[in-house]
């Protein structure tokens, strides 16, 4: 009788860690992972396990130093807290794309400028013209003004290499303009209830961080440390406390005052040591915890609300509208060109897929209406997820498309447009 013979692990563990690697190493993995992370949450949320759900984004956590005490459900802490680390990173990238990047000459700016204009303003008329006359519901204006880079650009890098190298640059750079919309809108439309001291507080703050500026500091450690007190100080204020990432992130020096040029680049080292892990765990577990929308029971009294109803339109609609006539106007008048590889068909195909709104809207969604769902005739995370699907799915298509067919130059472009 022959021993039973136990196979060896090793081999499919290396297996496994060879698949996760690989999958890491695709830049379309942070966009897959996302969707993933808010089919997840959907499927609990339709379950017996969303009394689960519930009680776990519902739990108090709380954060109790001496008189000082922060207590907040997870879901605000996720929210508030994990979600300022995400504004940090797009506060280097803004910072890094200005200084070096992509958006650090006038001519590179211009198209996508224009396009992130009517991509912000054009989704909330939209929006505004199914929610007019009710205080309440125009609070959520914002919503669909939003563009998710990561959900876009894993679309759009679905289509392989044949991608030209300029409509992923045009993303990225209408996206950042985006972020910079976004930030404005959140610091002047959706604070509340202003505290004087805890703003004197984040003043100090900013002042300590533009001396070790100047004087050359370049411990990222000291400046997460004061970033630290600001998020609370911010926290207590009444602005919402993520713009404390956006804040700091201006105060990191790009370039060691030191001339060694062995000394990295703080910036650029913050921005390494952040970028996998908002990518592949701040974002997902924000996307987990706010995309849990319970449609058991839901009627079409409830889908058919103007607040689902004018985000999925301005998502759809307003984006692919707003960014391609903007950018038209923008050609026709002489004040941006298309770039080298770009045709008409893939910018209107880019202008569809910057309707991926997902985290974003999300967020902005939660500072417009912080009541619970239960307390409301409708949510608006469905409009935002019925929305981001079909922008990104007529995005992938429309793109795909383009690809097919012969690509004009940009001159030839831009005297169709004239």
């Amino acid at each position: 009788m022959q021993d039973n013979i136990i196979p060896d692990p090793k081999p499919m563990i290396d297996q496994a860690k060879f698949l996760i690697n690989r999958f890491l190493q695709q830049k379309s993995s942070t966009g897959i992972l996302l969707m993933l992370s808010a089919a997840l949450a959907l499927i609990i949320a339709n379950t017996p396990l969303s009394v689960y759900y519930d009680l776990l984004i519902s739990t108090e956590v709380a954060i109790k130093v001496g008189a000082l005490e922060i207590a907040k459900p997870l879901l605000l802490w996720i929210n508030d807290g994990l979600m300022a680390i995400f504004f940090l990173l797009i506060g280097l990238e803004l910072k890094r794309e200005f200084l070096v990047g992509e958006l650090n000459e006038l001519r590179k700016i211009s198209l996508p400028a224009f396009g992130a204009v009517g991509g912000m303003v054009v989704p909330a008329l939209v929006y505004l013209f199914f929610n007019a006359g009710d205080d309440y519901t125009a609070r959520g204006w914002a919503i669909p003004a939003a563009t998710d880079i990561a959900f876009a650009m894993g679309i759009l890098l679905l289509l392989g290499s044949q991608v030209p190298k300029s409509l992923k640059v045009f993303l990225i750079s209408l996206a950042i303009f985006d972020d910079i919309g976004a930030i404005a809108i959140i610091a002047l439309f959706y604070t509340e209830n202003i505290s004087t001291v805890p703003l004197l507080v984040v003043a100090a703050s900013l002042v300590v961080l533009l001396l070790m500026n100047r004087s050359g500091v370049n411990g990222i450690a000291v400046y997460l440390l004061v970033g630290a007190v600001m998020w609370v100080a911010m926290l207590k204020s009444g602005v919402h406390a993520t713009l404390a990432g956006v804040l700091l992130a201006m105060f990191i020096p790009l370039r060691s005052k030191h001339r060694d040029d062995d000394m990295p680049s703080p910036l650029l080292a913050l921005e390494s040591d952040l970028h996998n892990m908002v990518s592949y765990a701040i974002l997902p577990i924000f996307a987990f915890a706010n995309a849990g929308v319970d449609l058991r029971g839901v009627g079409m009294d409830e889908l058919l609300h103007p607040v689902p109803v004018g985000v999925a339109l301005g998502l759809l609609l307003g984006k692919q509208v707003g960014v391609f006539s903007m950018c038209w106007i923008g050609v026709r008048m002489g004040l941006a060109s298309l770039p080298a590889g770009m045709s008409w068909k893939g910018l209107y195909g880019v202008a569809a897929l910057s309707g991926v709104g997902f985290t974003m809207s999300l967020f902005i969604g939660s500072l417009a209406f912080q009541e619970t769902v239960a307390n409301r005739i409708f949510d608006e995370r469905v409009g935002i997820i019925a929305g981001s699907l079909a922008a990104g799915l007529l995005g992938y298509f429309v793109v795909k498309w383009s690809l097919k067919s012969t690509p004009e130059t940009a001159e030839t472009s831009r005297q169709r447009a004239t």
